[in-house]
């Protein structure tokens, strides 16, 4: 299970959400460039970054500092946020980007999901409360089961479902493994997990979760790094037990 540490850019700083509330924000630094090199430095296989400017407004405000970390790290960039268009999808892709996430595009035009997968490294982001996926910056409802979109991008060609659990994202209370299960059984595509991961345990429960002969591909990390609760180095260490079920590097 690979794992991908988190840089959320709000206004050109890394700052993380509680909940996915724009108005709980926490700032964690001014340099992103700077983090993600840090993240690389402690063996970081990928470094995982959002616009959330973009995810909620679709505007891409921090698309030359997305560029920027892609230029300056050996390890791929995944990213997302705000990425509604084939051509902001290229223009990521001609910065650096390694895979582009898409969620709100994903439900509104899975035409395009699977044209850009056609080409690109392309992942879909479910990002969920309970069962019900949200869409613009997790601001909206969408009205779609996650485990329905789970199986309609079964045979699109995409890389990975990014799957959150939106009321555990940024709380530190643990993963959703239970909801995290289902996907794992309903789909083939590989699956990275968000949301919650507070403790070492949290990253080892994900490295061991397993559901229909399947396990997980990756796991992204946020708040707990920033705030102390574990290093890179020592979550990158508690994921290299098993091997990896994964997404197209």
């Amino acid at each position: 299970m690979d794992l991908y540490p988190a840089i959320d850019l709000l206004d050109g700083r890394c700052v993380r959400l509680y909940q996915g509330d724009y108005d709980q924000s926490t700032v964690y630094g001014d340099d992103p460039v700077a983090q993600a090199l840090a993240f690389q430095s402690e063996g970081a296989p990928w470094v995982h970054v959002v616009d959330l400017d973009a995810a909620r407004t679709g505007e891409p405000r921090n698309r030359d500092v997305v560029a920027a970390i892609a230029g300056a790290l050996d390890v791929p960039v995944q990213t997302g946020g705000g990425v509604r268009t084939a051509e902001a999808a290229e223009a990521l892709f001609a910065a650096g980007v390694g895979r582009v996430v898409l969620g709100t595009a994903a439900l509104e035009d899975p035409d395009l999901v699977r044209r850009l997968a056609a080409e690109h490294p392309v992942a879909v982001g479910l990002d969920a409360r309970g069962a019900e996926v949200a869409v613009r910056g997790w601001l909206e409802g969408s009205g779609a089961d996650v485990l329905d979109l789970a199986v309609a991008y079964q045979d699109a060609g995409v890389d990975a479902l990014v799957v959150t659990e939106i009321s555990r994202d940024g709380t530190l209370a643990g993963p959703d493994l239970d909801g995290l299960s289902r996907v794992l059984a309903a789909t083939t595509v590989p699956v990275i997990a968000s949301g919650g991961i507070g403790t070492l345990d949290d990253v080892r429960a994900l490295a061991s979760l397993t559901a229909g002969g399947r396990a997980l591909s990756g796991a992204i990390t946020g708040r707990a790094v920033y705030e102390g609760a574990f290093t890179v180095a020592d979550a990158v260490a508690a994921t290299a037990d098993r091997p990896v079920d994964g997404a197209r590097s």
